[in-house]
Parts: C-alpha cells; structure tokens; sequence
C-alpha cells in the first residue's frame, strides 16, 4: 500500500528563510533567484555575492563550512561567574567555592535588574544596625550601668549579640565553612573566625564565669565580653558587602547601556503591503524595514529609499551624526535623527554588529590579565599567613601582655583575622579590566580579553597594512585625460559603460565616477577582458579598449604622450587606464585609493609615543611608496604576498620588538594571529576581527591611539589598585597585632579593624570606577 504525505504550507517566516542565502565566504546575504555565482557542494548549492568569492570557496571548501561558534547567552537568564575566578560558572545565583564573592551574571541584562544578593545582604545589614545601635551604648555609657545593674548588662547584651551574629551574620559563617569543606581559604574564613571566636568567648563567659582563670579578669575580678565587637563587626561587614555590591554593579554599566541600544520591536514593511510593528526576534536577513524619525534603527542592514542623518556615538564615539542615503550600510542600535527612510535587513540576531560588540566585552571582561597572576600567588599564602599572625600575636600578648593578657591576646588576634582582607588585593585587577573593556567599547574599541590590554602598552612596533587601513579601501575616480579632440565626459562615458561588464575594484571605481557626474552609460557589446591588460568591445557601435600600455601596444595604438602623463600619476599613488577608440588614443582615466582623513593625524600621535611605523602591503612599490610619502612612514615592504605578512611579523619579533598588527582583509589574518597584538579595522572581513585581539569599531586609525590610552589607563589603574591592597595589608597586620602600643599604647579596636577592611574593597572598586570618565 502506498501512502503519500503532503507537506504543511510555509510560513511567511519560513518563506521568507528560504528566499535568502547566505554567501559562506563574505557572509552577506543572496537572493538564489538573482544569483549567477553558485557552486554545488556535498549535495548543497551555496551561492555567491561574486567571482572572488565563489573562487575562494572552490579553493577551500572546508575552511568556509566550519560552523562559527555560538556566543554564550547573555543576560540574567544565562549563565552566573564569579568576578575573580571566572573558571567557576553556575547556573544560578549564589557564592564562589573559592573566595565565597556573590556570582554575577555572565553578561548584565538589559534595564535595571533587582540582585538578589544586594537585597538580601541590605536586609540583614539594616537588621544588623538595629541589635548593634544598643550594644554600644550598652558598652559605652556610664548610665547604662546604672539601669542594667550586676549581670543585667551582659545577658541584655547576649539576646541582642545572638541574632546579630548568627542570623544577620550567616552568609558569612556559610561562606566560611565552604571554605573549609573546598580547603579554600578566603576573606569568609577570616571573618567566620575571628566573629565566630569573640561570639563564642563571650558566650561562654556569660554563661560559665567561673571557669575563667585570674589572666582573663579585669581587676574587679569580672570576665569581660566582647558580644558588642562581635555584632558590630558582622555589621559593619555587611555594610562593606552592601557597598560593594553596588559598585560591582556599576561595572557592567557599559554592557547594559549598549543592550539598552537594541529597540524591543521593528516596523516591517510587508511584500503584499502595509506595516506592522513586529518583535524584533522575527526579524529576518532580507526583510525590509521603515525606520522613522528619532528611532533606533533595529539591525545592520542598507538603506533603500529615503535618507538622514544618524547618530553612530554608541558604537563608533563619533559625536556628530553620519548622513544615510541609498545604499549606505546602517548599524543597528544607532539613533535615526529628523528623516525616514526604508531599510534591507542583512545581520540580525547575534549576527549584528551591536550583539558582537557586547559578546566581546563580556568576554573580555571574563578574562584575566597576566598581571593576575601576581595577586593570585600572593592570595594563595595570604590566609593561611593571615591566621598564622593572629596565632603569635595571641600567643605573644597572652605571654607578655598586661592583665588581663588573654583578654588583650583575644582582642589583637581577632583585630589581625578582621582587618586582612584578600578581597581587595583579588579585585585588584579584575574591576579594572571589567570597567576599562566597558569604556573601550563607548570609544569603538573592542578587546578580546584582557591580555591584550595589557599587551597593548608595551608595544614598541606597529606594522600596518595599506588598503582598507591607512586608505578607505574603496578606490575612486581620481583623474581623467582627454586627447585627440575628446572631452573628458564623452572619455568617461564610454569607458565606464564598457568596464559595466567587469568585475575588477577599478572598473567599479570608474562606473561610480561617471555615475557622480550624472552620465548616462551604454550597453556594452563584443566584451573581452584580457588578463593582465585590460577590457575591449563595443559602445554605441564604437570601438573601445580601457587598460595598460601593453593593451595599446597589442591593439597597435600609438599612446602620444600619455605614457610619460601615466607614470607621473602612478608615482603620485594613482592606477592609469589608458583608453582607445576606434584604434586611436583617447586619453586615461587615473584611479585612487584616498588615504583616511585622519591617518596622518594618528600615525603622528603614535610616532610621538615612541611607536616604530612599518606598512606592509601586497600592492605596488611604487603605490606603496606613494601613501607612504604622505603619511611620514619610511619604512616600506611591498608587493607581499598573504602568506608571507605572518613571516615577516615574525622577523620583526625576532628582532626583539613587541609588534602590533593593523589590517582589514582576509589575507591579513595570519599577520595578525602572529602578532602580539592583531589589531582588527571593524569596516572590515570577519575572518580579520576573529584573528585580532583588539577591534576598531570605526575602522580608524584614531582608535589605535584610543587603545593605547585606554591599555595605559588599565594598568595604571591596575597597578594603583594592587599598590594600595598590598601597603593596606602590609601595614594594617602588625597594627592590628598590636606593634603600636610599646611605643604609644595605641591598640586598634576590632570594630574599626572591620571598618577599615570594608573600606579597602569598597576603595578598590571606586578607584576602578574612575576608568569610565576617562579621555581617550
């Protein structure tokens, strides 16, 4: 029996996926209907934007089918790290097993969300203030012994210690005991056993006094307790943990107000007519998409129809709005200004540039500096020496102390385990990496992870490519020549209508000029394009041959003079295309490729800073040479191939120099793998973006200077941050411990010792903080 099943009608999403192709080598979207490039693969057809691309992918297959992988969710729904050991990831909220920090999520979510953690620390901190306020009047004013007469006082002070400690303090005892239980010894440890013992002793003392020998009593002969320093050590921890947290907070401020970018919905504009305003996820590549006046634009894509003024500030630090018409490629999450206009969508998804931007400085804010590896070492001894202190400074004042000397012995040993605080020595480096990679990405500058910010200020070689990083990668119409009676419209005219039938840049670059002066191109006929010299055919029934002087010579043309006119614009940094028509010279057309407005600017910046400038391009000698006259570079290796830039990076390292690596294309890859720093242009292949620890969002050479600011304000921030933990500690040990009082009879107070290493997490963070106003 036969059976036949009938497929269910598609969807108009489902409809619309199937409409659109991806190009595996660019990555831009193609229409299959329109497509002439196309190549069948292991039973697929993939097609292509181009020649260029469908001969790369026949050349390697393999490399353009790899799968890219997935970015990790981001969001309060993903997934939870801990701000200095981001090896530990959870599925929720809770506490690191190794330094017992709250866990924060992977990525901020959009829009401001509660935190468990803060709200629950600020509800026992304030459960906390009010057992404590009492303790210390109890403890420090003369009437209160006068209402609480004889033991009154001390069971008073044990029913408000009691809840203060173990319920307002129990995070901490938790958080302690896993470091026992993981033998990870952290802040928590130190905290539980020095509030754990003045709680204990105190206890004890005020249920069994007796007990107690004469080296513990006061010269009344009472045993003091010590429930006040207890409850007000486990407050004034708490109020360190609340301040904390809120300005741990406020390091992924950068992400959240780049998530913010990224409208909730999107005005589609439907094939069969009207609009509708659509959840953003339903977007697909190829839609068409109306963007009104003061809205966010929702994804990358080109303008269609319409045009205006957009402000590109969040993404590239440009403050002036950049002018949007047909054809021109828009950013999503960037701000349309007065006008209207109709867009194609083209990245959507994690696929646009706004989502890659956040993936990245999360990432990179997960990461660890190699200047980590110094705090980590020290953390590693630091409690177990921490502990170590308090034992012989216990031991030391129980032996040589005053009276009672056990009492002193126990108030000096828990000063010591309260005021040591690892804590902020393991922030050190972290905060700064996580608030420095926030403000990079406001500035267009996007880091991999935090090895290349710090690499980035030791740098003392910059190797730059040409095309597409010292020039805008898009040659244009520079000059034109006409002789034997032409005009240079009529030149113009019929050498761009023939060059409609190639596919070479330049050919591009001379219909883009003729289509600037409002010329109005033939059909060509007869078109042959001879390699290595040029194209010929027909225009307007006429003859007409467009390339080299070996062209001319084939097609037996006498070139009059242009030869010696060619040479001068070649040397300039100019391509020439001789032109011919009907078998006579009619003149050149002299093609650029304009180097960026700001690049002489920013080279000399760099030169300033001590920077060596090498250009490394596969183009011509003589071009090289050209753009390197005007920007100041001296040094010059041309007419490279891709496979040998990584070769020549390396002569270079081996030379002893630390070299960044600056360029845009696919075959600049390598190069930038090889160099200590690949500096990626964002205008350019992703293959390049991927190989590069460091991406300009903006594609300038400003933002190479930017990332040398900001690399440097990192780790000065750093380094300020690890002086300050390490004097901290070094200083407030021996103090705690009692080293002041032969000398002054100056002993510091276990409340102020918990004040004090609060302070130091809380000053770690806000020296942090200061990166976001930074100037770069």
């Amino acid at each position: 029996m036969n059976t036949m099943s009938t497929a269910a009608p598609l969807s108009a999403a489902e409809t619309r996926h199937s409409q659109i192709e991806r190009d595996p080598v660019c990555g831009m979207t193609v229409d299959p209907a329109t497509a002439v490039q196309r190549v069948e693969h292991a039973g697929h057809i993939h097609y292509f934007c181009g020649t260029r691309c469908r001969e790369r992918f026949e050349a390697d297959p393999a490399r353009y089918l790899k799968p890219a992988p997935a970015p990790p969710p981001t969001g309060a729904a993903g997934q939870w790290t801990c701000p200095m050991h981001p090896q530990i990831v959870r599925s929720e909220p809770g506490s690191c097993p190794i330094c017992g920090m709250a866990l924060e999520p992977t990525s901020p979510a959009a829009g401001d969300m509660p935190n468990p953690e803060l709200r629950d620390m600020t509800r026992r901190f304030w459960v906390g203030v009010a057992l404590s306020a009492p303790l210390v009047i109890i403890a420090m004013t003369e009437h209160a012994a006068m209402l609480l007469p004889g033991r009154a006082a001390v069971w008073v002070q044990l029913v408000l210690a009691t809840p203060a400690v173990l319920w307002c303090g129990r995070p901490f005892f938790e958080r302690g005991l896993a470091s026992l239980v993981h033998r990870r010894l952290n802040m928590f440890t130190l905290i539980m056993l020095g509030t754990g013992v003045a709680y204990g002793y105190s206890l004890i003392a005020a249920l069994l006094p007796e007990i107690f020998p004469a080296s513990f009593r006061l010269p009344s002969g009472t045993v003091p307790v010590y429930f006040e320093p207890a409850a007000v050590i486990v407050t004034l921890v708490l109020l360190g943990q609340v301040l904390e947290l809120r300005a741990r907070a406020q390091t992924g401020g950068a992400i959240r107000a780049l998530l913010d970018l990224a409208p909730k919905t999107a005005r589609l504009v439907r094939d069969e007519g009207g609009e509708a305003d659509v959840p953003l996820e339903q977007i697909l590549p190829g839609d068409r998409l109306r963007v009104r006046p003061g809205e966010k634009i929702p994804v990358d894509g080109v303008v269609l129809e319409g045009a205006s003024n957009v402000d590109e500030a969040m993404i590239t630090g440009e403050p002036l709005p950049v002018a949007k018409a047909a054809g021109d490629r828009v950013t999503g999450g960037t701000v349309n200004a007065i006008g209207s206009f109709v867009m194609r969508a083209e990245r959507v998804g994690s696929d646009t540039l706004l989502a890659r931007i956040v993936h990245l400085v999360a990432e990179a804010q997960r990461s660890r500096a190699p200047i980590q590896a110094l705090a980590d070492t020290v953390s590693g001894w630091f409690v177990p020496g921490v502990i170590a202190a308090a034992a012989i400074a216990f031991t030391v004042w129980a032996v040589f102390g005053p009276a009672p000397a056990m009492g002193f012995a126990l108030v000096n040993a828990v000063a010591v385990l309260i005021i040591a605080c690892p804590c902020a020595l393991g922030l050190a480096t972290p905060v700064s990496i996580m608030v420095g990679t926030g403000r990079g990405a406001r500035a267009g500058v996007l880091a991999r992870n935090a090895q290349a910010l710090e690499l980035m200020e030791k740098i003392d070689t910059l190797v730059v490519d040409k095309t597409g990083t010292l020039t805008e990668g898009k040659p244009r119409l520079a000059g034109i020549v006409a002789v034997g009676g032409y005009t240079e419209s009529e030149l113009l005219r019929r050498a761009a209508s023939l060059e409609q039938a190639s596919e070479h840049p330049l050919a591009t670059a001379i219909i883009g000029g003729a289509a600037e002066r409002g010329l109005a191109l033939a059909a060509p006929a007869e078109f042959r394009s001879l390699s290595g010299k040029g194209v010929v055919g027909l225009v307007d029934g006429r003859r007409v041959a467009v390339g080299n002087s070996a062209l001319l010579s084939e097609l037996g043309v006498d070139p009059k003079g242009l030869a010696g006119r060619a040479e001068t614009l070649r040397a300039a940094g100019e391509s020439v295309m001789l032109v011919a028509l009907d078998g006579r010279a009619a003149g050149l057309v002299s093609v650029a490729d304009p180097v960026k407005p700001n690049a002489a600017e920013a080279l000399a910046a760099l030169r300033a800073e001590g920077l060596r400038i090498v250009m490394l391009t596969g183009d011509s000698r003589m071009t090289a040479q050209a753009v390197g006259r005007r920007l100041g570079i001296d040094e010059i290796v041309a007419e490279v191939l891709p496979e040998q830039k990584a070769r020549i990076v390396r002569d270079i390292q081996h030379q002893g120099h630390r070299v960044a690596m600056a360029g845009d294309g696919v075959n600049d890859a390598p190069a930038l793998a090889q160099a200590e720093i690949g500096i990626a242009m964002g205008t350019g292949a992703d293959i390049a973006m991927e190989s590069a620890g460091l991406t300009l969002v903006k594609g300038d050479l400003d933002g190479i200077v930017r990332a040398r600011r900001l690399s440097r304000a990192i780790m000065r921030n750093i380094r300020q941050n690890l002086f300050f933990a390490f004097v901290f500690n070094a200083a407030a040990i021996p103090i705690a411990a009692g080293a002041l009082y032969p000398a002054f009879g100056l002993l510091l107070n276990p409340m102020i010792a918990s004040a004090a290493m609060s302070a130091s997490s809380v000053l770690v963070i806000a020296n942090a903080l200061r990166l976001r106003s930074i100037r770069l």
